[in-house]
Formats: structure tokens, C-alpha cells, sequence
């Protein structure tokens, strides 16, 4: 039970000491105080402490000693591996936040002030824009979201919906700008000539007209093209599985069979099988290739990724509804094509774009030609 106790201070005003102590068996197994100028305030306090620790496991919770916000964030990268391996920005990510001054606040701690004020530092501190403090708070929210109900840690379920709430509207997090680059006709003229040219001075190890090509067709990402193999190709439905599909809530284990549509069908068939996989390459030498060729010739602000954009918004243009796309593209969450629904019946684009035979037959011209020559 409370009780207060009245002191005086040597500056000759009042104190009042109010003191709890719980007894279970005739052992004190909890005990609390503190000190308020009015005696009034000492009673709600008694009140509020006392009906808190009347719940049921509230007593056990009080004792349990806390765990940081870098022991949780550890415990989680541990954890997790033992599944699926996390992406390499979401683990810089986790680790940058541990390395803060939020790794050293405990669980009951973490507030949604803190994570505001959290956000507001980052921002003042580092420079950062509203989009990176919003990728932040979502992957620590990942970890916060399996804290409570997989380890028992003292976590406010409405902390951080509640400091995302504030943010938005103090305008502090905010999606990331979607691109709507498209490459042009000419564009790609060029980029396709310097990609031959290459390939005909030397032998390149990439076959990047191929590669370029097949990605606008097909939709895919650099790093999916690069892991579709030989043995993962249903002939008869002209799909391909795609491994490990990028997806906000499942990197890894999403493996999705992808419909591939005539142009990138007759690209992919048209490799040659030196290896398991179809495009035997290295994911990041395709864009590095990518963005080289387009400051050689003068190309602003476009990106290899800025192909599967074209090539989804192609589909639209050319009347395809959103699960046929979706079949293609492999987006799991339709609201996120919305964007691309105006462009719907505007035609083909690539009608009778005389670079697809080129890019089909192109390799096994020239090596005709160089036969030729040798004989």
C-alpha cells in the first residue's frame, strides 16, 4: 500500500514523500517513491502506480531489466539470417541506427517523441531528405514489428504508426519520387549502335544489345535477368521463373514464374547456352556498361532500371489490362501500377522497330562475315 510522509526542506518549504510497497507472502516484491511539492499530486501518483502494478505480470514486467535499441537490432540481424539473408541497405541501415544515439534508449523507452525526434536530428545532423528518413523508420519498424511478440521486449505497438502519423503531417517522411523517364526511339538508336560497335572492334563479355533489349521487353531487372536459367524456362507457357523477386515485404524465397512476351522470347531463345544460367553475367557490370555508354554519348539521366518502366508502360500502351501486365512484370500489389493506367490503348511504340531483327540475328551475321573473310 501508499503512504506519504512529510518532510521539510532546509529552504523551509514542504515536501511530500510518497512511497509504495507491494507485499506478496510477507516479502516486499515491489517498492517505488518519489517526492512532490503538493500532497494532492503524491495521492494521484500513489492512485495511478498502485491500480498500474494491480495488473496481472505487471510486477514481473517492472523488475525485468531493459534491452537497447542496438541489442534488439543485433538480436534481429542474428535472427534473421538463420531464414533468409537481408538486403545489404536494410542491414547498413539497422547497423546505422544501433551506432545512433537511439541504439543506447531501452525498449520501454522507445516513445513516438523519441522516433520524432530521432527523425528531426537525422534530418538537421545529416542533411538527409524526407524519403531516407522514411526508409529508416521503415526498416526499424520491421524490427520493433517482431520485438514484442517473438521476444517480450517492453515495445508501444502505436509508437512508431504514431511517429509516422506526425511526420507525414509535419511533411518530414514522404514516399520516394517515382520516375517516369522513358528512354526515346533515338535514344535507344544510339545506345544500341554504340553497344554493336563495341561488340564488332572487340570481344565484350557482355552482350549488352542483347541484354538492353530483353530487359525493355521483358520487363525484368538487371539482377533478375542475370538469375534466369536454361533449366527454369516452361517452354510451353513462354514463361521463366524468377528468382528471388524484389518485393517490399519478401526479398528472398520470392520466386515468381513471369509470362515473357514474344520480342523478349525471341531474344532469350536466341542466347547461346554456354552456361546454366541465360545471360551469364554480372548484375552491377550491366549497369556500369549501361550508364557508361550514356555519358560516352550525351545521354542525361537515364537508367538501365528506367528500361523495365518503358517496357511496362509498352504493355499498357498497347491495351493490355493489369493482370495480364502483372503477369509479365510480376507486381504482386496492383494499386502500385495505377500509374501507368492512362497510357492504356495508345499503340505499340515498337511496331515494326527494325532493331529486333538485328539484335536476333546480328552476332551469327557477323560471325558469317568473319567466315567469309577467313576462307
Amino acid at each position: 500500500m501508499g503512504s506519504i510522509t512529510v518532510r521539510k526542506r532546509k529552504d523551509g518549504s514542504v515536501a511530500y514523500n510518497a512511497q509504495i510497497r507491494i507485499m506478496q507472502k510477507g516479502v516486499t516484491v515491489y517498492q517505488e517513491s518519489q517526492t512532490f511539492d503538493r500532497k494532492a499530486t503524491a495521492q494521484a501518483w500513489i492512485k495511478r502506480v498502485e491500480s498500474e502494478m494491480s495488473v496481472p505480470g505487471a510486477i514481473e514486467k517492472s523488475k525485468r531489466s531493459g534491452v537497447t535499441v542496438r541489442e534488439m537490432i543485433d538480436l534481429y540481424l542474428l535472427e534473421y539470417e538463420k531464414f533468409r539473408p537481408l538486403g545489404k541497405t536494410k542491414r547498413a541501415t539497422l547497423t546505422a541506427i544501433g551506432k545512433t544515439w537511439l541504439g543506447e534508449v531501452e525498449d520501454k523507452d522507445i516513445t513516438s517523441q523519441k522516433l520524432v525526434e530521432y527523425a528531426n536530428w537525422r534530418m538537421e545532423q545529416d542533411g538527409i531528405q524526407a524519403q531516407t528518413v522514411g526508409n529508416d523508420l521503415a526498416h526499424f519498424g520491421a524490427v520493433l514489428s517482431v520485438a514484442r511478440p517473438a521476444w517480450g521486449y517492453d515495445i508501444d505497438p502505436m509508437a512508431m504508426p504514431d511517429a509516422r502519423r506526425v511526420l507525414r503531417k509535419m511533411g518530414a517522411v514522404t514516399r520516394s519520387k517515382e520516375r517516369a523517364r522513358r528512354p526515346t526511339l533515338v535514344e535507344l538508336d544510339n545506345i544500341l549502335e554504340h553497344f554493336c560497335s563495341v561488340r564488332d572492334r572487340r570481344k565484350q563479355e557482355i552482350d549488352m544489345v542483347r541484354v538492353t533489349a530483353f530487359a525493355l521487353f521483358s520487363t525484368r531487372r538487371q539482377e533478375e535477368i542475370t538469375r534466369i536459367r536454361w533449366d527454369s524456362i516452361d517452354e510451353a507457357g513462354q514463361r521463366v521463373l524468377i528468382t528471388d523477386m524484389k518485393n517490399p515485404g519478401q526479398k528472398y524465397g520470392n520466386d515468381v514464374w513471369c509470362h515473357v512476351p514474344d520480342e523478349a522470347w525471341q531474344i532469350l531463345k536466341s542466347m547461346p547456352k554456354v552456361a546454366d544460367e541465360v545471360f551469364p553475367y554480372n548484375s552491377r557490370s550491366i549497369s556500369a556498361s549501361f550508364t557508361r555508354a550514356c555519358l560516352f554519348l550525351g545521354i542525361d539521366d537515364l537508367h538501365f532500371h528506367d528500361l523495365r518502366h518503358d517496357g511496362v508502360s509498352r504493355l499498357f500502351e498497347m491495351g493490355w489490362d493489369i493482370p495480364k501486365v502483372a503477369s509479365v512484370s510480376g507486381h504482386r500489389d496492383w494499386n502500385s501500377m495505377r500509374r501507368y493506367t492512362h497510357l492504356k490503348g495508345s499503340g505499340d511504340p515498337y511496331t515494326a522497330w527494325p532493331w529486333l531483327e538485328k539484335i536476333i540475328l546480328g552476332p551469327t551475321l557477323e560471325a558469317r562475315k568473319r567466315s567469309r573473310r577467313a576462307s
